[in-house]
């Protein structure tokens, strides 16, 4: 009885574990880009972003006090703040790297020439000596402090709006959506009139256009970069718009048509020769009937075309520059990670505004992806 036909597998448990297991995998490190976009530079250098909504004992880096003195009860005082951060309670402190815990928040601490200083647990500090402060170099802190979650959408503001490597981000994403849009409309209404015709149309010569189109799927990306661009510089395109569009559009048509072929010979040929027998044309014959059954194919293709073309970065160094006018999403994430690689909540943000239309259009074409990609498959 294991062995007839529709029953259940004895394995399912571990299909559905496998695929449980992939999804993880896929939605925790964007799950955690999130939450890090939207964290503090501090709290991301010292903490996982499964800690973000958790209070967090950290050491804060050494802080030089200063301040303007004010002569209390015969002594020159200098009061202040060690931080700004509300709800953040120091443990301990201390005035040397060496011994950063030494004091307890709120004990007086004995320094040189007679000076006392004092750390409350609100993060003030109370700096007292018998002689003047003026001119002489203020010691150093080195406070443990709890800090609460705390999150901001400065990460944003700063990404988006202001100048980072010379450029915005929101003016890369601006070149970025300028290069994919038109890069993923262009190859489908290419490759859809070529795939009808070699799906449903009699002519010489079809079967070797057929195997051309299998052909150049296995081609290198980069044994074309070169004299591609030697071409379009002498036909006078060179740098530009138009230039990444029609490298764009020749890399993706292969997959198009082939994509798109095999979906079409599997549609109905009853449907096709009723509209012949009722006298529709071959374009109206495409557009009124091919089209609409299509879209599951056009759909896929689509996905794929536009992830390629949003993420791409060596089609827009070849083709497109690296100007600040013209630098797309990639370019921009490279120049951050090169001077600004420290700067963690600026990465996460600008990462995450790079993903996020990718993101949105996947999740809204997903359900036509399996059916346009096994298109054709089975007869």
């Amino acid at each position: 009885m294991e062995n007839i036909a529709g029953t259940k597998s004895s394995l399912t448990w571990a299909v559905h574990l496998s695929v449980v297991a992939l999804v993880l995998l896929w939605v925790l490190p964007t799950f955690g880009l999130l939450v890090s976009s939207f964290r503090t530079g501090d709290q991301i250098s010292t903490s996982g972003w499964w800690r973000a909504l958790t209070t967090q004992e950290q050491q804060l880096p050494a802080i030089r006090i200063g301040g303007d003195e004010v002569q209390k009860d015969g002594a020159f005082v200098i009061e202040g703040r060690l931080f700004d951060t509300a709800g953040s309670v120091v443990s301990t402190w201390g005035t040397s790297s060496k011994e950063p815990n030494a004091y307890a928040a709120g004990q007086a601490a004995e320094l040189a020439d007679g000076q006392t200083l004092v750390v409350q647990a609100d993060g003030s500090f109370a700096l007292a000596s018998p002689t003047s402060l003026k001119d002489q170099r203020m010691p150093r802190v080195f406070a443990t402090a709890s800090t609460p979650p705390e999150f901001t959408t400065n990460n944003y503001q700063n990404v988006l709006f202001s100048p980072m490597a010379g450029q915005t981000v929101f003016q890369a994403f601006m070149n970025t959506a300028t290069v994919a849009i038109p890069a993923t409309i262009i190859p489908i209404l290419i490759a859809a009139f070529a795939a009808y015709a070699l799906a449903w149309m009699e002519f010489p010569g079809r079967a070797l256009l057929v195997a051309a189109v299998v052909g150049l799927l296995v081609v290198p990306l980069q044994l074309a970069l070169i004299p591609l661009l030697q071409f379009h510089n002498w036909i006078g395109i060179g740098k530009g718009y138009l230039g990444i569009w029609m490298a764009h559009t020749g890399f993706g048509l292969p997959l198009a048509v082939y994509l798109l072929r095999n979906y079409m010979v599997g549609l109905p040929r009853d449907i096709i020769e009723n509209a012949r027998v009722d006298g529709a044309t071959e374009f109206q014959i495409f557009t009124k009937i091919i089209l609409p059954l299509s879209f599951p194919a056009l759909a896929s293709f689509a996905i794929f075309q536009f992830l390629w073309t949003w993420n791409d970065l060596l089609v827009a160094l070849v083709f497109l520059g690296t100007g600040n006018d013209q630098q797309v999403l990639t370019g921009n994430l490279v120049n951050l990670m090169g001077s600004r690689g420290g700067d963690w909540e600026i990465l996460s943000a600008s990462a995450f505004v790079s993903i996020a239309v990718p993101l949105a259009v996947f999740f809204s074409l997903q359900r036509f992806l399996v059916r346009g990609l096994l298109a054709g498959s089975v007869k």
